[in-house]
């Protein structure tokens, strides 16, 4: 929804004479949006840059002449800096959106992965993208790839699959149509997700006289629709039957700011809770209806209650397949209600549906449950059941012998321990999302919503440029992203662009030796050591185990580094990265043969046919769980 900010009105029918690029900024300047507290800020305080010849005169133009009022971030890499944008899209819990523009061809096509990744994980992403000429006068042109079939298609079409909303612009004044649906979409808590406006290099340079009510500030409050009444009557009645639900806090609490109305509830009806990947730390570990995260990289708490619960209360989330354990971690009579502002996802595995925001729905379910609540032994059980866990935890980040590289849950254990309430913590691949999710303890308030873990793409090489956005978005606090080997060489030269912007955080790089997560799945479904662990690969540097000097590289790009062999170590040299002036990178050697588990399945594609009996031997697993799921229903 959004709203006219009040003020003196433009001349009825008056007009400016801008080019498209200018008209686009122009209205970028002018849009604002409403943040959970009541306050306004802009709904699109920046935008990251990487100019070629396809944006540098039609737009790169337009914003210099912005100034201020536009700020410009430049990027080393267009996908690094598109992630950047998600980052801050999340830490600034969707309200506020990072631009992102990009010359033709390459450049573009560098951002399809980060829409995908703002598409699945439902994150707003503006992208600009620099297009061929409209008019086709001087084609080919540089960077076009021909299509002999159809002359209109460039390679901006790629984007159609990984974008919420999608337009070319190839005419100035069909700005004055679609710019309404890119503040919709950007701003829909359904709908939410990435939109890609593909900008020919003749049409950002034409002008056209724009209506000056274009350009008025207008204020942006995402809606928060209300439950169908029936819908919501039998959300309750299915409740109050129940003796033993578990109310599942998925992303959506985030955004909706929900996490108070999940406390109410669940605390008036004895209701115990488990978070998702993208709900995690919105409610205190201490919380004594907290059962802990849930699913593959959860924890065995809140996956023994969900085995038995005989309701499933999900708030806010998409169920992705790491959050049920493959449609495992539930018992085969459990009743489904999904209460989410997405209809799509509401009506998923047959839940019934309450299609409404967050908030709101709790709000009004709380007096339709009355004085019911859950079996006061099933309430108790959650504290039990997180106690062992933690107890698990504990002895996971137990320091060992001297000489023995730290493992993962050693390394989230030392960041935990020092990070503070206003602190934000981040990863998004490998093995580390298994290791924050399940064993990270947060300490903030309700609603803190303090970690960022990227497990919807589960993008490597987001860790350091997600990093910098949020370090954007939170200068108070310290951001602190946790990355393998692995991700930091896939994509770091953001690191570079922090240095440049001032934009400080600490990145936590694991140096174990390859693709170690991905080995243990390899190896763990019976197949050969091969091509993920730098020993396993081909090559007399891999017979070597040449491994890289991540800190002298670190120190090239000019973060400030420091390196630890040890837990005590590592713990002293993460609280001095804490204290740097500018971006700070922590090198740590750790053990790739050790890690966090919550004993729940996932289903992957092993092989019906293979030489190995191991691999064998893991399809009859495979398939033995199958048909469990299958009686399950």
């Amino acid at each position: 929804m959004s709203t006219p900010t009040p003020a003196a009105g433009p001349t009825p029918g008056a007009t400016v004479r801008l080019t498209t690029a200018q008209a686009l900024v122009r209205w970028l300047v002018a849009q604002e949006s409403e943040l959970f507290d009541g306050s306004r800020a802009r709904l699109f305080p920046g935008v990251f840059a990487i100019f070629g010849h396809g944006n540098v005169l039609g737009l790169g133009d337009a914003l210099h002449e912005a100034g201020a009022a536009m700020p410009v971030w430049r990027g080393q890499n267009e996908q690094g800096m598109a992630l950047a944008a998600i980052g801050y899209a999340r830490a600034t819990q969707r309200r506020q959106v990072l631009t992102a523009t990009s010359s033709i061809g390459p450049g573009a096509l560098n951002m399809v992965t980060a829409a995908g990744v703002a598409h699945a994980n439902r994150l707003p992403l503006l992208l600009l993208v620099g297009d061929t000429f409209a008019s086709r006068a001087p084609d080919p042109v540089l960077q076009q790839v021909e299509h002999f079939h159809d002359p209109s298609t460039t390679v901006n079409d790629a984007f159609r699959a990984v974008s919420r909303y999608w337009d070319r612009i190839t005419r100035p004044e069909q700005l004055i149509a679609t710019l309404p649906h890119v503040a919709r979409v950007l701003t829909d808590p359904a709908d939410c997700g990435p939109v890609t406006l593909a900008l020919p290099q003749d049409v950002q340079a034409e002008a056209y006289d724009f209506p000056v009510s274009l350009f008025a500030p207008r204020l942006h409050r995402p809606p928060r629709p209300r439950a169908d009444l029936r819908e919501l009557a039998d959300a309750a009645e299915l409740l109050r039957e129940a003796r033993r639900p578990l109310l599942v806090v998925g992303g959506g609490v985030r955004y909706s700011g929900a996490a108070r109305e999940v406390s109410a509830v669940a605390q008036a009806h004895g209701v115990p809770f488990a978070e998702t990947v993208a709900g995690r730390t919105l409610l205190p570990h201490d919380h004594p209806l907290h059962a802990g995260p849930l699913g593959v990289t959860g924890s065995a708490s809140a996956n023994a209650l969900a085995a038995d619960a005989d309701l499933i209360l999900a708030v806010g989330t998409r169920l992705q397949d790491f959050t049920t354990a493959s449609w495992s971690v539930f018992a085969a009579d459990a009743r489904l209600v999904s209460i989410n502002a997405a209809r799509f996802d509401a009506v998923k595995r047959r839940a019934a549906p309450v299609t409404a925001d967050a908030r709101e729905a709790l709000r009004e379910l709380g007096p339709l449950l009355g004085e019911w609540r859950a079996d006061p032994a099933w309430s108790a059980r959650a504290e039990r059941e997180r106690r062992a866990w933690d107890g698990v935890v504990d002895r996971l980040r137990e320091a060992g012998e001297p000489a023995v590289p730290p493992t993962y849950a050693q390394v989230v254990g030392v960041v935990n321990t020092i990070s503070g309430p206003d602190d934000y913590v981040l990863t998004a691949a490998g093995g580390l999302p298994g290791e924050l999710v399940g064993g990270w303890r947060s300490c903030g308030p309700v609603g803190a919503a303090t970690m960022d873990v990227e497990y919807g793409f589960s993008c490597m090489g987001y860790e350091i440029a997600g990093a910098w956005g949020a370090a954007m978005a939170r200068p108070a606090g310290v951001v602190t992203t946790l990355l393998g080997d692995g991700s930091y060489l896939m994509l770091n030269s953001e690191l570079y662009s922090a240095v440049l912007s001032g934009h400080r955080f600490v990145a936590v790089v694991c140096d174990n030796g390859g693709y170690a997560v991905i080995a243990r799945l390899q190896e763990g479904q019976g197949a050969a050591p091969f091509n993920n662990m730098i020993t396993d690969c081909r090559g007399p540097g891999a017979a070597a185990d040449h491994r890289v000097d991540f800190a002298a590289h670190a120190a090239a790009l000019g973060a400030e580094v420091f390196t630890a062999d040890t837990v005590e170590e590592l713990a002293k040299a993460y609280a001095a990265a804490r204290a740097a002036r500018r971006p700070a990178v922590v090198v740590v050697r750790t053990r790739p043969d050790r890690w966090t588990e919550a004993g729940a399945w996932w289903e992957v594609g092993v092989p019906e046919v293979s030489t190995r009996p191991e691999v064998a031997a893991a399809r009859e697993r495979m398939d033995l769980a199958r048909a469990e799921r299958v009686r399950k229903g």
